[in-house]
């Protein structure tokens, strides 16, 4: 497309030839766990993309050039590097690709990637929202108004616990953002099952999910769609414990002053390492399901496409 822009030739491909692509985005490699296991859940990620008969598509600004379908050599590169990469959003992308260095793609500036590339289901653990006290602090995602305007849709666990989840529904709900609970009623939280938050509307296989999108865009409304996976049963959290780690987080965070996008890392990190590990199995399980349900919708809306 041009100097800062490039999808791989084998995404390329398989977006002509009507081959299921799912996106998956960088900041998890760099900003959602310590190497190397950042880059081995990447590479994992990628395989079981494969293996559903899809075409993994990450995503991140490499010396200043946002790529969708990142190699493997990129992925290491990345994952060494880690918390010294900077978090990419919509907003930063011109001056990172300006200034040449890499950056790791939010949710946010993944699905303006995709959008650019044309790939419309992406897969990632949990979008940003509004943080707790936002309603004071203005503290809400870019994530929210990139799924207001941008046309792809997002396969997730929910937003991420440290947020204010029934705020960031009704930011939702004031950007047409319709969120899909993937059997379920209820809104996930992640590293939990349930919220305490009801989702917009429940569906029950990746086909209804991929009739959806298809009618979405027959009738040409603008922005996406937000499918909520909770995290398998087996990996879910008990509530109160999670949560008074994450009330933790929040208060050491508060204590030194953190916040911006320096925020949602350094609570990942606490509350990891408060945990024991534990909050880092959860969040790389709820990642490879997210990814198996996103290849579903893919492969779905790809055999709707070709009318089988």
């Amino acid at each position: 497309m041009n100097r800062y822009f490039n999808v791989s030739a084998e995404v390329k491909s398989a977006l002509e030839k009507n081959i299921p692509v799912v996106a998956l985005e960088s900041t998890i490699i760099c900003h959602g766990m310590p190497y190397p296991q950042n880059v081995e859940t990447a590479l994992a990620v990628e395989k079981i993309v494969r293996d559903k008969g899809c075409v993994p598509a990450t995503t991140a600004i490499v010396g200043g050039v946002l790529t969708v379908g990142c190699s493997k050599r990129q992925i290491e590169l990345l994952g060494r590097q880690g918390m010294s990469v900077v978090k990419a959003s919509r907003r930063d992308l011109p001056v990172l690709s300006a200034k040449g260095i890499n950056g790791a793609t939010t949710v946010a500036g993944t699905m303006y990637a995709c959008k650019l590339a044309g790939v419309d289901v992406f897969a990632t653990g949990g979008i940003g929202g509004a943080h707790r006290n936002s309603e004071k602090t203005m503290d809400i995602s870019a994530d929210l108004d990139e799924l207001q305007q941008t046309d792809v849709t997002v396969v997730c666990a929910g937003a991420k616990s440290i947020l204010d989840i029934g705020l960031t529904l009704e930011c939702l709900e004031t950007r047409g953002v319709p969120v899909i609970g993937y059997r379920t009623d209820d809104m996930p939280a992640f590293y939990t099952r349930k919220s305490g938050f009801k989702v917009d509307y429940r569906m029950d296989s990746a086909e209804e999910i991929a009739a959806t999108i298809l009618a979405r865009k027959e009738l040409q409304l603008n922005g996406g769609m937000l499918v909520v996976n909770p995290v398998p049963e087996e990996y879910s959290m008990d509530p109160d414990y999670i949560n008074g780690k994450i009330s933790e987080a929040i208060a050491e965070a508060d204590r030194l002053g953190i916040g911006g996008k320096e925020l949602t890392p350094f609570l990942l990190d606490s509350i990891r390492r408060s945990t024991d590990g534990e909050s880092l199995e959860a969040n790389i399980q709820l990642v490879y399901s997210n990814v198996r349900l996103a290849c579903d919708i893919a492969s779905a809306l790809c055999a709707l496409r070709s009318g089988k």
